[in-house]
């Protein structure tokens, strides 16, 4: 169809792409962006996490995370004797990495927040 429009992955979602508009709202869901690139710099630990994240509470630090968890992004695991719990990315969550990294070098370039 001539008005279909196809994504730069090749997949044919038409005008509109439900999963692409999933995704990005999951993203986009204010300091999930944040939290998931906290976690790809090996930011593990609740503590670690909120230490490089400015602004966050510890409530909405704690509610993101259970939903990142259950989107699949991460896992929380508690190992015998270490104490506090470790968030790690899923393969799904590091699937991301390509993702968060060009939003950082985009906001490098583009963002006033770094100006």
């Amino acid at each position: 169809m001539a008005d279909e429009a196809v994504g730069p992955a090749g997949d044919d979602c038409g005008r509109y792409c439900p999963s692409f508009h999933q995704t990005v709202e999951l993203l986009g869901r204010r300091w999930n962006g944040v939290i998931l690139h906290a976690l790809m710099a090996h930011a593990e630990r609740f503590s670690e996490i909120r230490a490089v994240i400015p602004g966050l509470s510890d409530r909405l630090l704690a509610e993101r995370l259970r939903e990142l968890e259950r989107e699949g992004l991460l896992s929380r695991t508690c190992p015998i004797g270490a104490g506090a719990p470790r968030y790690v990315l899923t393969a799904k969550g590091r699937a991301l990495g390509p993702v968060i990294d060009a939003i950082a070098s985009w906001a490098a370039e583009w963002s006033r927040a770094a100006d």
